[in-house]
């Protein structure tokens, strides 16, 4: 599958905490809060804590799926493989360009709100200046490319800092929220069932916002070539970052929903964290919690491009896209040329974003769309899991769950929230969640019919992969390819 020439990832890079870090890094916990609340209650209202509940149950399904597939096959580009090796060469490759897309679109709307959010620290009006916003965000953005570049141990230091920083400033505020006086309304428990949802196009078009709020995680597999016994390490950490930010998630939505009226939240739609914090503790709340969507949005800038990078990198290798992306860097043994594309067509998109309106206005289509094409991906992971260990499932009462019937819970709501929400989404959501999906199709077959080794996969079977032969850890990508009859060489 892999036709890996060349200089390869730096290998052992992580440990496990480091795994975490990224995982949680990757849903980011505070950006996601402060940028996507306003738009799930808009959408459903006081069921957006509801939303958040039933869309991490399938979520945890495919965070299995992802841990199960990764104890097999070790590969940067992750599900493009996974689902490659089980499903078809097309659906992998349709996979890992719906990762692509998504992140790259996240480009815009995960820099918007870095954007606005630094310049709220110095005045509330210019972060409502959408080109100022663009040029700021634009500038962390380079930042996190420059990062990125520099390689995966300089990468996970930054994570480090930044990640600790917001995660501290969100637990200081979820104590602080449960004491909190002068509440808007009183909980309810209704909030967490199905009584506030408009139907089940209501319930879908909340699950499909919510699934935007937990997507990053899967961060870590495409870490994996650069993690120390990544078999196990990187879909536990995914697990344990799902576990972890769903219960910020709820949290905080719960004390939105309680502490803010609905007309603050209307109002205040592309800063809802901001506007909690300064209720919560007013004078230093606002700016403090300013400060860790700041930090997470740079954050989970830097997995994103990590995720697309990956992607890139692993299709580069496989020449089912140019080849040149499959390079990588002498020096820091990160895919410069992949890198370097991103930054590129990210900067682009920068600038014609600023046609589309305010903040507000692009975050609310481009979390659509992203949704749109997370449910693909994750959906297709799903199936992939139960192909790759069908000869197993009924070994074992753990085997059939977590490994087969969890995860195709987890594929089918996805591609039910997929089919639901298309009739409740905006054109220009459609447009651009569906539209970039079929743009895929042309680098697809361009190389499909350039005969691509790609698209002569040999099929992932765990009963063969489980069995092999133990290689030292540093060695699994290798491992995998030999067992296959392909080149091992970096």
């Amino acid at each position: 599958m892999s036709n890996n020439r060349g200089r390869g990832l730096q290998a052992n890079a992580l440990g496990m905490f480091d795994t975490v870090v990224m995982a949680v890094a990757g849903s980011a916990p505070a950006y996601s809060l402060a940028a996507t609340t306003a738009v799930l209650v808009g959408a459903v209202g006081l069921a957006s804590p509801a939303a958040l509940l039933y869309c991490a149950i399938p979520m945890l399904g495919i965070a299995l799926a992802f841990s199960y597939l990764g104890r097999i096959d070790v590969n940067a580009g992750a599900s493009y493989s996974w689902v490659g090796r089980t499903l078809h060469p097309f659906l992998g490759f349709v996979s890992g360009w719906a990762l692509v897309v998504s992140a790259t679109i996240f480009m815009v709307a995960g820099s918007l709100p870095a954007g606005s959010m630094t310049l709220a620290l110095f005045d509330d009006k210019l972060a409502d200046d959408t080109a100022l916003s663009t040029a700021v965000g634009a500038a962390w953005f380079l930042i996190m490319l420059a990062v990125v570049l520099g390689g995966a141990r300089l990468t996970v230091r930054a994570q480090l800092l930044m990640s600790g920083v917001e995660l501290a400033i969100l637990l200081l505020f979820a104590v602080l929220a449960l004491f909190h006086t002068g509440d808007a309304r009183a909980f309810d428990w209704s909030w967490l069932g199905f009584g506030h949802f408009d139907g089940m196009a209501g319930f879908a078009s909340g699950a499909l916002i919510a699934a935007f709020y937990y997507w990053g995680w899967d961060v870590t597999s495409n870490l994996s070539e650069e993690t120390r016994n990544s078999r196990r390490t990187t879909g536990l950490a995914g697990l344990i970052g799902v576990g972890i930010v769903f219960l910020l998630f709820e949290v905080f939505t719960i004390a939105v929903n309680v502490i803010l009226s609905s007309k603050q939240i209307e109002e205040n739609d592309a800063n809802v964290l901001a506007v909690l914090g300064e209720e919560v503790w007013p004078g230093w709340g606002g700016k403090l919690l300013i400060v860790a969507v700041m930090l997470s949005t740079i954050a989970t800038l830097e997995t994103t491009l990590i995720q697309v990078t990956r992607s890139l990198f692993a299709m580069g290798r496989d020449r089912t896209m140019p080849s040149a992306l499959g390079r990588v860097h002498r020096t820091w043994n990160t895919p410069w040329v992949a890198i370097a594309v991103v930054g590129g067509v990210a900067l682009v998109m920068f600038i014609a974003s600023n046609a589309l309106g305010t903040v507000g206005d692009i975050l609310s289509d481009a979390i659509s769309a992203i949704g749109l094409q997370i449910a693909v991906y994750y959906g297709l992971a799903g199936l992939a899991v139960v192909v790759a260990y069908r000869k197993m499932l009924l070994k074992s009462a753990a085997d059939f769950v977590l490994g087969g019937l969890w995860p195709l819970f987890g594929s089918v709501f996805m591609f039910w929230i997929f089919v639901e929400s298309l009739g409740e989404l905006s054109d220009a959501a459609i447009s651009i969640g569906i539209g970039g999906l079929a743009l895929g199709l042309i680098p697809m077959f361009w190389y499909w019919r350039r005969g691509s080794d790609y698209y002569r996969p040999a099929k992932l079977d765990a009963t063969r992969a489980i069995t092999a032969d133990y290689v030292p850890d540093g060695h699994v990508a290798e491992r995998a390819r030999a067992h296959e009859g392909l080149p091992t060489d970096f």
